[in-house]
């Protein structure tokens, strides 16, 4: 099993890098039922990286790694085309970064979440876990190793288990944040979002970029071994 979390930690890390999530949490901890829609938030958060990992270790099944310890060669070319993707949409979010990172502009849909209900928040975070361009394939490329490791179902899913509480640990800091420090943590928050707000395309690039190449070497090293 360590040398599956090996695989698929540095891919949580990328998830929980993830600067436009984060922005969202922070708006929704600023509504005035905050304590409660954060947590809403967090939990579909969580719901939505563990159902789409479920649902890739369900579509991989139990196939065995290889003989010599490698996962198997679908594993390989889904990483491979996952990585591909990723390195494009790196590209194109470096070339329309902004100049002037004091010109950067959050999504429209950002100005209406403090009169969304806690099932539209709920939803909100399902489509931004799951949903996401970055933490999508992030999430598929380590469940689809994890289901190619030959491991039993239950190590399996503790495998799954760790990816996605590692995954959610940039959103459970500024829950943790707010939880504790309540009202003084209004000041540390607004800081957060206005230096994610200011650098979300540019981090995006960078994450999209990083961990694409990953992906590309991983898929390469699968099919050639």
């Amino acid at each position: 099993m360590g040398q599956v979390l090996g695989d698929v930690l540095g891919l949580a890390a990328g998830v929980a890098v993830s600067p436009l999530p984060v922005i969202a949490l922070i708006i929704v901890l600023a509504t005035p039922h905050g304590r409660v829609n954060g947590l809403v938030f967090t939990v579909g958060w969580v719901v939505g990286l563990s159902v789409l990992g479920a649902v890739t270790l369900a579509v991989g099944g139990q196939e065995d790694a290889g003989g010599d310890g490698q996962p198997a060669a679908w594993v390989g070319a889904l990483k491979l085309a996952l990585g591909v993707a990723l390195v494009l949409f790196g590209v194109k979010l470096w070339r329309r970064r902004p100049a002037d990172v004091t010109q950067a502009q959050l999504p429209a849909w950002m100005a209406t979440i403090d009169r969304f209900t806690p099932v539209k928040i709920f939803l909100l975070a399902l489509v931004l876990s799951a949903g996401n361009l970055k933490n999508a394939p992030l999430t598929i490329a380590a469940a689809a190793s994890i289901s190619s490791s030959g491991l039993p179902v239950g190590q399996q899913i503790a495998a799954l288990a760790i990816f996605v509480v590692i995954a959610s640990l940039g959103l459970l800091t500024p829950l943790v944040v707010y939880l504790v420090m309540r009202e003084r943590a209004r000041g540390m928050l607004g800081n957060w979002k206005e230096w994610a707000a200011r650098h979300n395309t540019a981090v995006m690039a960078v994450l999209f970029f990083v961990f694409g190449l990953k992906l590309l070497g991983d898929g390469i090293d699968v099919l050639v071994s």
